[in-house]
């Protein structure tokens, strides 16, 4: 327990003290008086309301200081990278409108739902990946991030997910030639979200970089945008058919202790989003106790009253 006025409580229980101290001196005084007289005292119901009321003055005291307590409170919390596929299959209109402004619209649904506690980070990839926001608490930076992503090359999902943990740790996570992952630590409160149609063409080897974000404790929650069925896109004056790949991302996902998760359309995206679950952490909050001590104040002065009009027969 903490308090706000500490000088407050030392000064006010200094002269409940010295009430006290009074009370026990002339009580004391009072006895000796009676005996001398030869009177024999009887007043337990007096004395135990006047300590009632002593009782009382103790904790109003205690509460002018503002006591507060730390009490653990679980909360969302820690670090989230919103991973998203801005390939050129990603134009597909088989999520409405296409599959870039479904996640676009899921990712910032995502965003305003997040509390402060939440550090958001934003990841763009095709062949290769960019941050294109860093993780942080100004939300607004990272809606910005979302709403200026295009549809552009090609697709890898294993650059993806290590560039979001470049974003989480600090440094930049690769994976060497001869498959050596590196040590990253343990990242238990990050999450990667990744909203991708799961087709994945070149860069790293998405089952060696989930296998990456598994051994750093970092969940990764796939979202599939599109159909297995699919649709035919235009690329650099090329017809392609691009479809919805849901076997990788559950790999990617059950790898990484995360969950996969289909959406065909903005609205579906959006229930999705909204739904992910943050890892819970446990952080101290102050609570204060003012009231509390003020209510039990004057139930004990409350008592102590009722006690002495019993006593005396009278209210003053």
């Amino acid at each position: 327990m903490t308090f706000a006025a500490p000088l407050v409580l030392v000064v006010g229980l200094l002269l409940v003290a010295a009430l006290v101290v009074a009370l026990v001196l002339l009580g004391r005084r009072r006895t000796a008086a009676l005996a001398a007289a030869g009177v024999t005292r009887a007043g337990s119901v007096r004395r135990t309301g006047v300590w009632l009321t002593v009782a009382g003055l103790a904790l109003l005291v205690l509460a002018a200081a503002g006591p507060t307590a730390a009490v653990p409170v679980p909360r969302a919390a820690g670090t989230v990278i919103l991973a998203i596929d801005v390939s050129a299959s990603m134009g597909a209109d088989d999520a409405a409108p296409t599959r870039l402004a479904a996640a676009q619209a899921a990712a910032l649904a995502f965003i305003e739902a997040q509390p402060a506690s939440v550090d958001i980070g934003v990841v763009a990839f095709q062949q290769g990946a960019l941050t294109t926001a860093l993780p942080s608490a100004d939300h607004a930076a990272a809606a910005a991030a979302v709403e200026r992503l295009t549809v552009q090359g090609g697709t890898s999902l294993g650059e993806a997910i290590l560039t979001s943990l470049s974003a989480i740790t600090g440094q930049t996570v690769t994976v060497a030639e001869d498959g050596t992952t590196p040590e990253l630590g343990y990242w238990g409160s990050a999450t990667i979200v990744l909203i991708s149609d799961g087709e994945s063409e070149s860069g790293t080897d998405v089952e060696t970089a989930a296998t990456v974000a598994q051994s750093a404790g970092v969940h990764v929650e796939t979202v599939g945008v599109g159909t297995a069925e699919g649709a035919t896109v235009e690329v650099d004056g090329y017809q392609m058919h691009t479809a919805l790949d849901e076997d990788t991302l559950r790999t990617v996902a059950t790898t990484t202790g995360g969950q996969y998760r289909l959406a065909s359309d903005a609205d579906d995206l959006d229930a999705v989003a909204s739904g992910i679950d943050l890892r819970l952490e446990t952080a101290d909050e102050k609570v204060p106790l003012a009231g509390a001590v003020i209510a039990l104040a004057v139930l004990l002065l409350g008592l102590g009253a009722v006690l002495t009009v019993l006593r005396t027969g009278r209210v003053v």
